[in-house]
């Protein structure tokens, strides 16, 4: 079992900057592929951002070029800097794993851009 926990989340103006962890707890081992997504009210959750256990990241169109992700391959935490954030980046941010076919989520942080 693997344990997600994201924080970092809050209420940030437009232009601005943020970071967001996800901390993985249980068995880590074996953890492959991690990524962030997003659910905006009313909306789909969406795919922002990939990093396979080989290191290789892939984007969301939408956040290409301001959002990059990262992780400590130590401990699998994986992080989401986010820069020149816009409105239309308001939304529940959730983390995920796979491991050996099983998907973990964690329980997502909020994260609205507004002035």
């Amino acid at each position: 079992q693997v344990q997600l926990v994201e924080s970092g989340g809050g209420l940030v103006q437009p232009g601005g900057s943020l970071t967001l962890s996800c901390a993985a707890s249980g068995i880590i081992s074996g953890i492959n592929t991690q990524r962030w997504y997003r659910q905006a009210p009313g909306k789909q959750r969406e795919l922002v951002a990939t990093i396979t256990n080989f290191g290789s990241t892939n984007y969301a169109n939408s956040v290409k070029g301001r959002f990059t992700i990262s992780r400590n391959t130590g401990n699998m935490t994986v992080y989401l800097q986010m820069t020149k954030l816009i409105p239309e980046d308001t939304a529940v941010y959730y983390c995920y794993a796979a491991r050996y076919g099983y998907d973990y989520w964690g329980q997502g942080t909020q994260v609205t851009v507004s002035s």
